[in-house]
């Protein structure tokens, strides 16, 4: 299968940020991945499909994503958007814009968890988007670069205050989340590494001396969900990424990640994804570029 197309965006390598903002009223760019962070926000454009990662959502009027990682690939499709005047404004900074010392401080504690977590992709709330609209408003006019810097930061520090959703799998984006329990990591790698057997609850629990019972009530203090649902979202996460990367047949990506038969692999799919593993694999394949 061909590769995704790897942006070179338009970030000078002694600027902090660049900014540009577009009207128009259809999205043709096509599915792609960048190493650079991006905050992209969309007005009037609902019943476009947001593509990140293994995550497909269907926005309204008002969108605002932050993205993180070179290997994330994302896109906006027109879906049943017909809106005459999409506006867009896309943000694009380096990772090493705000150092490990910086973000260290205690002031920088909620940006630092953000950007962490930016690997996966975020989705923010309305309120969240209301907050800093006025500035996302004229932050690409603003003409003193070190007032635009200061407004840049004013919009991550705000957005980092708020409740946010994380849209892209760990194990698609090929991250391994961090809730600072050294059994939960533990258990996480080994599902991981596993993910393609039969993994049970009594299994599980033993490596890490626990009864069955007292490991599910553990894993969801930690985690907030199942074991069950975890273990499910593992296997779709690299499912999603074999149908990328790989020309295998859907029945046996199915298979190779811990699905017993074809009908659950789309059932499971379909309910956690919003669409069937063959029209996942379809609507990359149609905006893939070779490179």
């Amino acid at each position: 299968m061909s590769e995704i197309l790897a942006e070179i965006t338009g970030l000078a390598q002694k600027d902090c940020f660049y900014i540009v903002e577009r009207h128009k009223n259809v999205f043709t760019y096509p599915i792609h991945k960048h190493v650079e962070f991006e905050l992209n926000f969309v007005q009037g454009g609902a019943g476009v499909q947001r593509v990140i990662g293994d995550s497909i959502e269907t926005i309204g009027d008002f969108d605002l994503v932050l993205i993180a990682g070179e290997n994330l690939e994302h896109a906006w499709e027109q879906g049943t958007c017909t809106s005459p005047d999409i506006r867009e404004i896309t943000i694009q900074f380096s990772g090493s814009l705000l150092d490990d010392h910086l973000l260290s401080k205690n002031q920088f504690s909620s940006i630092r968890k953000m950007l962490s977590d930016a690997k996966h992709g975020i989705s923010f709330p309305m309120e969240a988007i209301m907050k800093v609209y006025n500035i996302l408003d004229t932050i690409a006019l603003q003409q003193d670069s070190f007032n635009q810097f200061l407004s840049m930061l004013m919009v991550l520090n705000d957005l980092s205050r708020h409740n946010y959703k994380v849209l892209a799998s760990s194990s698609f984006a090929s991250t391994m989340e961090d809730n600072g329990s050294t059994r939960i990591k533990l258990i996480k790698e080994y599902i991981d590494n596993h993910y393609a057997e039969d993994i049970t609850l009594v299994e599980i629990a033993g490596k890490v001396g626990m009864s069955p019972s007292a490991f599910s009530r553990f894993f969801k203090l930690h985690t907030s969900r199942t074991l069950t649902s975890y273990i499910t979202d593992v296997r779709l996460g690299h499912a999603a990424r074999e149908l990328i990367d790989t020309a295998n047949n859907i029945s046996q990506i199915g298979y190779n990640c811990g699905f017993n038969n074809l009908s659950n692999f789309n059932r499971v799919f379909k309910a956690r994804r919003g669409t069937t593993p063959k029209q996942f694999r379809q609507l990359y394949k149609k905006n893939k570029v070779v490179i």
